[in-house]
């Protein structure tokens, strides 16, 4: 069905049905989120990885909200989508955006862009030094917030090539309703931002290309992306373009399978096949230490996971997979369970062993936290090589 006649989600909808919304199951009302997993009960088999120990997470730092981000007039905002700009600093794309700490608090921007310190070691957490626009957070490109026909314009992921910056964007007529995509550049390090290409619509590829994370293969010469719909009720699809062609919509090449059990081959070229199953959210693909490692929002169950694989085509099968973050109810949070948790990213510099993501958090009851956090995970290549023996 095309986007154009899908009925618009609220935004405080579409975080609030959380989980729910897409066939767990379980009713999610605002501030409320699924109920953990029961701990498993001790049996009398043998546990086949008695080595294995959990990657160990800690909740860093909140990185925007009052005293933090005030200064750019940004007090609320989300996702957080990093990369490394071609003059080395840290650049951060957050989406909708907001003066004062509340949603709809005042001067709505989506989306803004600020840059980090890049010597200053994660361990300690990111530290603001400037804003895209300057003084204040300014949107990359200038546009109105308007629900005929442009509500809000959202990032996917942002991109560096050689000394050129990419920002994939979902342009949604009414929230959740993604009419198409665009990619935006920039020439100058994330100072400043074109509205350079419409990309595909928002059915294109039955709606799994509207949200999207994307890396640069060091050596093969293409952008490999992992794709899916905005709604939070899809798997994800693989495709790649040559990184000359980023900007040509006929450039795209999908991966799929045909054939059925030992016949069954994968291959480029073929209609999409979902790579990646359930319900998934927001994403985040990168080269850590040689490994494809990919953080998703796991909205069916509400959680935020892991996958490392040696190619991007094995993200259908990696060799490792783990969840680092549990959806839990507000007030009975600790450092690896959060509520209302999405939009999870890999920070620069991260490595196997000391890996740190930016994940966000909207209290749709109170209206307020809505936020990103950093979160530091350690141990997540020990956890790899003790599975491995």
């Amino acid at each position: 069905m095309p986007t154009s006649d899908r009925t618009p989600l609220t935004r405080s909808g579409f975080l609030r049905g959380g989980a729910a919304a897409l066939g767990t199951g379980a009713v999610m009302t605002a501030g409320a989120a699924h109920a953990q997993p029961a701990p498993a009960k001790r049996g009398r088999g043998v546990d086949p990885n008695p080595d294995y120990r959990r990657p160990q997470v800690t909740r860093l730092k909140t990185v925007t909200g009052p005293g933090i981000t005030t200064r750019f007039r940004m007090d609320a905002t989300d996702l957080g989508a990093p990369a490394v700009t071609p003059d080395g600093r840290i650049l951060v794309i957050f989406g909708d955006t907001f003066e004062e700490a509340a949603v709809g608090g005042g001067w709505w921007r989506s989306p803004v862009g600020l840059f980090a310190d890049p010597d200053r070691k994660l361990k300690h957490g990111l530290e603001w030094t400037s804003a895209v626009g300057g003084e204040t957070a300014e949107q990359l490109v200038e546009y109105a917030h308007d629900e005929d026909p442009v509500s809000t314009i959202l990032p996917g992921d942002v991109l560096t090539v050689g000394g050129t910056m990419y920002v994939w964007v979902m342009v949604n007529h009414g929230f959740g309703n993604v009419a198409g995509t665009e990619i935006w550049t920039s020439a100058d390090s994330g100072e400043t931002w074109e509205r350079t290409a419409e990309m595909f619509p928002g059915d294109h590829l039955d709606g799994l290309s509207q949200q999207c994370t994307w890396a640069l293969h060091p050596t093969d010469g293409h952008v490999y992306l992992l794709t899916t719909g905005f709604q939070r009720d899809k798997g994800a699809i693989l495709q790649r373009v040559p990184q000359e062609k980023i900007l040509d919509p006929a450039a795209y090449e999908t991966y799929g399978a045909v054939g059925e059990g030992e016949e069954r081959r994968w291959d480029w070229g073929l209609a999409p096949t979902p790579v990646l199953g359930g319900q998934v959210g927001e994403m985040c693909l990168r080269i850590v230490e040689d490994r494809w490692v990919l953080t998703w929002f796991n909205a069916g169950l509400y959680r935020v996971d892991v996958l490392v694989a040696d190619s991007p085509e094995e993200v259908r099968s990696p060799a490792y997979s783990e969840t680092l973050l549990f959806g839990a109810n507000w007030g009975q949070e600790d450092d690896e369970r959060v509520a209302q948790l999405y939009g999870p990213f890999v920070l620069p510099g991260s490595t196997l062993d000391e890996l740190h993501l930016l994940c966000s958090q909207w209290n749709t009851g109170a209206g307020w936290p809505y936020h990103v956090q950093q979160y530091r995970v350690r141990g997540l290549g020990a956890a790899m090589r003790s599975l491995a023996g």
